[in-house]
């Protein structure tokens, strides 16, 4: 691994510019020059291109190609631009698979943001630990193959296709209060992993075994109900409001960015139970230590069931007003708590917290483009604030009927005071960014507890900062 992560930081600088800028504009001056430290302004149209080569611990490495387009007009906006266009196609050596558009801009009507996503994201192996985070026990010798007590890679897995569709719409109530409205489409296939397309080709001692996994025992027990067990599409509507006093959107340097809303998500049919209505609410803050260099950044927030019934698969998601990245887990991954298993913290309500530091080490220009390396320490926490109903007299008497080999306590740990404890992890993150918003980032963070992931080697190279 460590080969193919030197390779790829290699690969990263020699093509984090591709020769895509030749309808680029002579520069000038900005007339912002507190937010640009008096560097030139960008004019008309840059393009930012990458081999998609990344790297999740949860995902595996990542091939494909990605490009953002950029439009600056007369470049009187620069750092922001007028028009942002995001295309990716990609698959990974742990099968999922990245197929995005993503637009958004501030222009395209005037005086309000609007920005578009249509994706599509096929996960052969989306990660299951169970319900309630620390409640369910998870056991990492049942993933590994080199120790006497394995059972299958695919165990804590399933089969997970994620379609979304989504157009969302910002416009000013007064000065830096905004209004916020959005709708869009959640169409999940879900199922057990297909154990026989993962084994085709392969050679019979790297073949998975097909054994019952976790997720399959849960739709035995009855913790995942019939009509939730191979997913569904669900219609949402969205609407809230938003402070943003922050001075530039993709690496702001000071200010607030708070948000509450209100997603209703409906259910039609077999699965109308699952009608529901969640809060969010998220709030970040940035305060320079040291000019644009130092830089303090922190958020908290929660996710919570108001009202109805939420599936168990929609619980993994995490609702934003904001597509920044491809998807959102809740909570664990790297697009939440880096360094901890994806979906380790499974409830109807979630509360999070993440403290960055963020530091510029050098500032360079290469071919009239301007760069910068930076790196961030930081830590994260997540926890479980709504956890699922689960009756352990009841549970105890399936699994003794369904299961009568299965230890309970190799499943569930019923210690109350588990529940609400927090998740923890930290790391380190480095930063390669050209023009202020188009941003290389590699993090690696660990657990501080070995129940929230399969150990240290939790890398994780994406497009932008967490937040």
């Amino acid at each position: 691994m460590n080969k193919k992560f030197v390779l790829f930081i290699i690969l990263g600088l020699l093509s984090v510019w591709m020769p895509g800028n030749l309808l680029a504009q002579e520069v000038q001056q900005s007339d912002t020059t507190a937010q640009t430290n008096l560097k030139k302004a960008k004019k008309g149209w840059t393009f930012g291109a990458l081999p998609s080569v990344a790297y999740d611990v949860d995902l595996g490495f990542q091939y494909g190609a990605l490009a953002n387009v950029y439009y600056y007009g007369d470049g009187s906006t620069y750092p922001e631009y007028m028009h942002s266009f995001y295309v990716e196609a990609a698959y990974t050596t742990k099968n999922y698979g990245i197929f995005r558009f993503f637009y958004d801009s501030k222009f395209l009507i005037p005086n309000h943001r609007f920005t578009f996503d249509a994706s599509y994201l096929p996960d052969a192996m989306c990660d299951f630990s169970g319900f309630n985070g620390y409640t369910s026990v998870f056991n990492n010798d049942w993933r590994k193959n080199n120790n006497d007590d394995y059972v299958s890679r695919a165990f804590y897995k399933y089969r997970r296709d994620l379609f979304r569709t989504a157009a969302d719409i910002e416009g000013t109530i007064s000065g830096k209060w905004k209004w916020n409205a959005g709708l869009g489409v959640l169409g999940y296939m879900i199922g057990s992993v297909d154990i026989d397309m993962l084994n085709k080709g392969k050679k019979e001692e790297n073949k998975l075994p097909d054994v019952q996994g976790l997720y399959e025992r849960y739709v035995d027990w009855g913790l995942i109900k019939g009509n939730e067990k191979n997913g569904g599409w669900h219609p949402y509507l969205r609407g809230g409001i938003t402070y943003d006093s922050r001075d530039f959107r993709a690496n702001p340097t000071k200010g607030i960015y708070a948000d509450a809303f209100l997603t209703y998500s409906s259910a039609f049919g077999e699965q109308a139970e699952y009608n529901n209505l969640k809060l969010n609410v998220n709030f970040r803050h940035y305060v320079s230590l040291y000019r644009d260099y130092a830089v303090l950044a922190y958020r908290v927030g929660a996710q919570s069931l108001l009202a109805g019934h939420s599936p168990f698969y929609m619980n993994t998601y995490h609702n934003t007003l904001f597509l920044q990245r491809v998807l959102y887990e809740a909570l664990g991954g790297g697009n939440s708590l880096r360094g901890i298993v994806r979906n380790r913290v499974l409830a109807n309500g979630f509360a999070y917290a993440n403290v960055e530091f963020r530091f510029k080490l050098a500032k360079f220009d290469i071919a009239r483009q301007h760069f910068y390396i930076g790196i961030n320490p930081f830590l994260d926490a997540g926890m479980v604030t709504q956890p699922y109903e689960l009756d352990e007299e009841n549970i105890r008497a399936t699994v003794a009927q369904k299961n009568p080999d299965d230890n309970i306590d190799d499943f569930f740990n019923f210690d109350k005071s588990l529940v609400y404890l927090p998740h923890l992890s930290a790391g380190m993150g480095l930063k390669i960014a050209m023009n202020e918003n188009f941003i290389l980032s590699v993090d690696w963070a660990a657990p501080l507890n070995k129940q929230d992931a399969t150990g240290y080697a939790n890398f994780y190279i994406k497009m932008g900062y967490l937040f």
